[in-house]
């Protein structure tokens, strides 16, 4: 069984939805698997995984401002980091993806694409893809 694979990601700000599709795309295509699933999962606790829409950057744009009002930065959390928000927002989002695999490619809708969630950047991340033959 391969070793897992590691995709290396740079925020540049503190909140950043960045597409990492290619990323993991590039994982997948290297571990030579064709059919299965795959495990992707952040090393970090204040940054998350999703899925969303790939064809209009407004999309993320929406996502970090609507999250900025959901969960904003409060100098009242008890955290002595200060960033509890990034801990509340990487745990509603979820730290890990599980993507089906076909033809040695990940299987994404049209307008999908794999997200990393910075939300306590900017800061070098890792993201670790398992892929699982089957």
């Amino acid at each position: 069984m391969a070793k897992p694979s590691i995709i290396k990601i740079r925020s540049s700000r503190r909140v950043e939805i960045i597409d990492i599709t290619e990323g993991a795309a590039r994982a997948i295509s290297e571990s030579g698997m064709g059919e299965g699933i795959c495990v992707l999962q952040s090393l970090h606790t204040t940054a998350a995984l999703t899925i969303n829409e790939s064809a209009d950057p407004d999309v993320r744009r929406d996502m970090e401002r609507h999250l900025a009002l959901l969960d904003p930065r409060d100098p009242s959390f008890l955290h002595a980091e200060g960033n509890s928000d990034s801990h509340i927002k990487t745990s509603l989002f979820g730290p890990s993806l599980t993507l089906v695999v076909s033809g040695g490619r990940p299987v994404l809708g049209t307008w999908q694409a794999i997200y990393f969630c910075e939300f306590d950047g900017p800061r070098e991340r890792s993201v670790v893809v398992k892929c699982v033959e089957g």
